[in-house]
């Protein structure tokens, strides 16, 4: 992708900024994570559990939201769990909330530019932000 560096190094790179090493469970984990549809924990336990156990993945996704790898998209009262703008192209989300699909949509350059107006307006720096909207899916609409 032009302009985002090659995750894999990004990620080394950012656990050396924070004094963390590259081990097998961080790199398992990212992996899981990496060019996918977010995931629920459960879904990222099972995508690790032939190198990584269970307590290790979540000490790994705790790490990696506090430095800013990973971020949890809420739905409702559960969420999922995708890499951050970092390690892959800025996007949103419409999430369906019968089947819990979360299908990514790419960036508008006009609605971005409006959020970030919006948010100087208010006197507010922006530093990131997550857009989710909740709908019914096409295959959920036929059922």
């Amino acid at each position: 992708m032009p302009g985002i560096p090659d995750p894999k190094d990004e990620l080394r790179h950012t656990l050396k900024a924070h004094s963390f090493s590259m081990t097998t469970a961080r790199s398992t984990v990212f992996d899981a994570l990496l060019d996918k549809e977010p995931q629920t924990m459960r879904e990222v336990v099972d995508a690790c559990q032939k190198l990584v156990d269970r307590a290790s993945v979540y000490r790994v996704v705790s790490l990696y939201e506090r430095l800013g790898i990973v971020q949890r998209l809420q739905m409702g009262w559960k969420y999922k769990l995708e890499l951050s703008d970092d390690f892959h192209r800025h996007h949103h989300h419409l999430t369906c909330t019968k089947c819990h699909v979360v299908i990514p949509i790419s960036e508008n350059d006009e609605l971005e530019d409006h959020l970030y107006e919006a948010a100087q307006k208010h006197g507010f720096k922006m530093e990131g932000h997550q857009l989710e909207i909740q709908g019914v899916c096409a295959i959920c609409q036929h059922k």
